[in-house]
C-alpha cells in the first residue's frame, strides 16, 4: 500500500525508539537502567482512580461532547485561574487525548504549504515532525547553554519573516528543564507585539512539576495584549502522573478552538469519558500528591546534578522544572572506546552508554542538542546512583585518539 508523501517527511519518535531497544535487551536477560522514560514513576493517586471507577459504575461510559465534558472544563477553567489569574470561557477550551494531539490539531488547523513555525532548540522531539506533517516548515532557532537554553528576544526578532505562523515556547522545557522568567517573558513578548501575525504556542504540560518558590509564569498572562494569540496546552500527564490516561487541553482563541474541535469531530469525536472524569478529580481534589512528589524530585535532581558533574568530561546545568537533565558530553566527541571505536556524535556516545555501561539514555541529537545527551530523573534515588556510577566508568574507560603523524 502506498503511503502519503506527508509520512516521508517525519520520522518515528527517538525517544519511543530508545524504549523499544531498552526492551528488545532486557528481554535477552541484560539488566539495563533506562534513563529514557519521560514519564513520572509514581501511581495515580487513589482519590483520582476512585472517581474514575465511580464514572464507570454510575454508567458514565458514553459519548462526551467533542470539546469535553462540562465538569473538566469548569475544572480547568478553575485551575488556570488559580494559577495565573486567567479567565477562559467554554468556547475557548479543548480537550484531547493528551496535550500531544491537542498541539498537533492545533497545527492541522492553521498551517498551510509555506507557513513557518519557529521551534527554539533544544525541543521537544515532536515539534519539528508535527510542523512537517501539517505542511509547515520548521525553523530551528539555537539557543545555547550559555543563554540558559531559552530564546533570546534579538533571535526571535531575526527568524520571524512573513510566513511566520507560530512561535513554540515550552517552559519548563522538555529535554532541558529549563523556564523562562516573568522579564524574560515580557522582553519576548515585546517582540511578539511588534508582528501581530505570529501566534505563540506554549506548552506548559510541566509546569507544576516546578522548583521556584512562586508558580511558574505564563505567557498569556504576564503579557495580556496577547491573549488573542497565545494558544495555552496543558494536561494531567507529567503533574498527576497519569500519562495513560491521555487526557490533554488547550485554551485560547475562540475561532482556533472551534476549528480544532471540528478536526476532532472526525477523528476520536471526544476522548474518553471515564479519563475525563478522572482528570477533574485531578484538577479539583487534593493537591498533596503534587507537593509530595515535586519534593521527591527536587531531591532527585539535586542528587542526581551532583554526581553528574562530579564525571569528568561530563557537566550539566540544574533544571528549573520537568524531571530531565541535559547533559553536555561534548569532551568525549573524539575518543576511542576500548574496542577502538570512535566517538563521533552524541549519538555514538549514547550507544557506548548503553553497550558498555548498560544505561540507557537519548542523545541530543534528537531534541537538537548536538553534543549533549538526556536522562530523566523519574526513577529511584538507587537507580540513578548506580547509573551515574556506570556512566563514570563507560567515560573512564575511553581513550583519546592518537594524534595523526606528520
Amino acid at each position: 500500500m502506498k503511503t502519503a508523501e506527508r509520512l516521508r517527511r517525519i520520522k518515528p519518535s527517538p525517544s519511543t525508539a530508545a524504549a523499544q531497544r531498552v526492551r528488545e535487551l532486557k528481554s535477552q536477560g541484560l539488566t539495563i537502567l533506562d534513563l529514557t522514560v519521560g514519564e513520572p514513576d509514581f501511581d495515580t493517586s487513589d482519590h483520582v482512580k476512585a472517581a474514575a471507577i465511580k464514572a464507570i459504575e454510575a454508567g458514565e461510559t458514553k459519548y462526551t461532547p467533542v470539546n469535553g465534558t462540562s465538569a473538566l472544563r469548569a475544572a480547568i477553567v478553575g485551575k488556570l485561574r488559580e494559577r495565573h489569574g486567567l479567565e477562559f470561557t467554554d468556547a475557548q477550551i479543548t480537550v484531547g487525548g493528551g496535550a500531544k494531539q491537542v498541539i498537533f490539531l492545533a497545527l492541522m488547523a492553521t498551517l498551510d504549504e509555506g507557513d513557518e513555525v519557529i521551534v527554539p532548540a533544544p525541543y521537544w522531539v515532536s515539534y519539528p515532525d508535527m510542523v512537517r506533517a501539517n505542511d509547515g516548515t520548521p525553523v530551528i532557532v539555537d539557543c545555547p547553554e550559555a543563554e540558559g537554553f531559552k530564546l533570546m528576544p534579538e533571535r526571535l526578532g531575526a527568524a520571524i519573516t512573513e510566513h511566520t505562523r507560530w512561535v513554540v515556547l515550552n517552559t519548563p522545557g522538555n529535554p532541558t528543564g529549563s523556564a523562562y522568567t516573568v522579564a524574560e517573558l515580557q522582553a519576548l513578548a515585546q517582540v511578539l507585539l511588534a508582528h501581530p501575525h505570529v501566534g505563540v504556542l506554549t506548552d506548559e504540560i510541566y509546569d507544576e512539576i516546578w522548583y521556584g518558590y512562586e508558580d511558574a509564569p505564563s505567557l498569556a498572562a504576564v503579557e495580556p495584549r496577547l491573549a488573542d494569540r497565545v494558544f495555552l496546552t496543558n494536561g494531567v500527564s507529567k503533574t498527576y502522573a497519569m500519562t495513560g490516561w491521555r487526557i490533554g487541553y488547550g485554551v485560547g482563541p475562540a475561532d482556533l478552538v472551534t476549528a480544532i474541535n471540528t478536526l476532532q469531530s472526525q477523528t476520536s469525536s471526544c476522548p474518553s469519558s471515564v479519563s475525563q472524569a478522572a482528570a477533574a478529580a485531578a484538577l479539583t481534589g487534593p493537591q498533596d500528591f503534587v507537593r509530595d512528589t515535586v519534593r521527591v524530585y527536587r531531591a532527585r535532581r539535586d542528587a542526581t546534578v551532583k554526581l553528574v558533574n562530579d564525571v569528568p568530561g561530563l557537566s550539566c546545568t540544574v533544571p528549573d522544572g520537568g524531571f530531565y537533565l541535559l547533559v553536555n558530553c561534548q569532551e568525549a566527541i573524539g575518543k576511542l572506546t576500548p574496542d577502538g571505536h570512535r566517538i563521533e556524535n552524541d549519538e555514538d556516545f549514547a550507544r557506548h552508554l548503553l553497550d558498555s555501561g548498560q544505561v540507557a539514555v537519548i542523545h541530543g541529537s534528537a531534541y537538537g542538542a548536538p553534543g549533549y545527551f538526556r536522562i530523566s530523573f523519574a526513577t529511584s534515588t538507587d537507580v540513578l546512583t548506580e547509573a551515574c556510577e556506570r556512566i563514570a566508568t563507560a567515560c573512564a574507560a575511553l581513550k583519546s585518539a592518537a594524534a595523526p603523524s606528520v
